[in-house]
């Protein structure tokens, strides 16, 4: 597994440094998946490329074609198809455009003027999935981001572009948020985008990530509502657009209910978007399932079961 030296200089004094054991190659090698040393053969096969330029703030592009030969091109691109199904991005690898499913760019460029400038900033990303965004905190000059993902394919993913970004601050980590020590106040933004409706108690997740927070630090929450008066939530029978693990669906003003239960202040609503088909789609990156299967086929505006379609918000809170 690629070395994570960086983050551990990075780390370096208390509470940070928690995180060291999860940084290591001890700590790689004893996780549990049959398919680590097909991922592990993949990392090895990309050629050692010094990309000609980086660029973050963008978007996620990594050198350019003139960086590389023909063989070391096929190389990268092999590697890269592997690793499907890429479902954050985009990124482009030396002029190689992937083409996620989720045009993660569209959510960063919703939020970003409307948190806490991340300059200097010592931020974690639950469920940061391949680290797209956190890329672009890294590219907006923040000191350090720690994404957490749970899912090693993702994780992969991110270490496949994290080899030609050796010197980033920027690192996903195969954990939960619940490995995490508690309470564990080393955070300047905390970011859960994605994340609460798959949680079975949202109050306690809410409760999880303030404990990660600095005293006035902020949280940036990103989740799937629905309309309703304060204290309504959606609870779908078994599946809402054919996913199976979203538990609870509130509306704007019991997200507020609920930061505010949790302790927190300051608490803005700051945007609210429908989720588009252009937004998430299936591309030859991501060839499976996505939003428009989830969707009723004559009426867009609800899901296959009938109820409304995706709909998100971002919220921004403090302690």
């Amino acid at each position: 597994m690629q070395s994570y030296d960086l983050l551990a200089e990075l780390i370096d004094d208390s509470p940070l440094a928690a995180l060291r054991q999860f940084s290591t190659q001890k700590f790689f090698n004893g996780l549990k998946h049959g398919d680590l040393p097909k991922w592990q053969a993949i990392l090895d096969s990309l050629p050692n490329i010094t990309p000609g330029s980086i660029d973050l703030r963008s978007g996620v592009k990594i050198g350019s074609r003139e960086d590389c030969s023909d063989k070391e091109m096929e190389l990268i691109t092999k590697a890269i198809r592997s690793l499907i199904p890429w479902r954050k991005g985009p990124f482009t690898l030396f002029d190689l455009i992937i083409d996620s499913e989720w045009q993660s760019d569209w959510k960063w460029q919703r939020m970003a003027d409307q948190i806490r400038p991340l300059a200097g900033r010592t931020i974690l990303d639950v469920g940061s999935g391949n680290g797209y965004h956190c890329l672009r905190m890294a590219g907006v000059n923040a000191k350090l981001v720690v994404g957490i993902d749970p899912h090693l394919p993702y994780v992969m993913q991110f270490l496949a572009l994290q080899k030609y970004l050796p010197t980033i601050p920027a690192f996903v980590l195969p954990i939960t948020l619940q490995q995490l020590p508690s309470p564990f106040r080393a955070f300047d933004t905390v970011f859960s985008m994605g994340v609460l409706y798959h949680r079975r108690s949202p109050l306690d997740h809410l409760l999880e990530l303030k404990s990660c927070l600095h005293a006035e630090g902020e949280l940036v929450l990103e989740t799937l509502i629905v309309e309703g008066m304060e204290g309504y939530c959606l609870t779908p029978k078994s599946r809402y657009a054919r996913m199976s693990n979203v538990w609870f669906i509130p509306s704007c003003l019991t997200v507020e209910n609920w930061l505010a239960r949790c302790g927190y202040k300051k608490i803005r609503l700051v945007d609210v978007s429908v989720t588009s088909i252009e937004e998430q789609h299936k591309t030859r990156w991501m060839p499976f399932d996505s939003l428009i299967d989830g969707l009723n086929p004559d009426d867009h505006s609800t899901t296959i079961e009938g109820l409304p379609a995706p709909k998100r918000a971002i919220f921004t809170a403090s302690i």
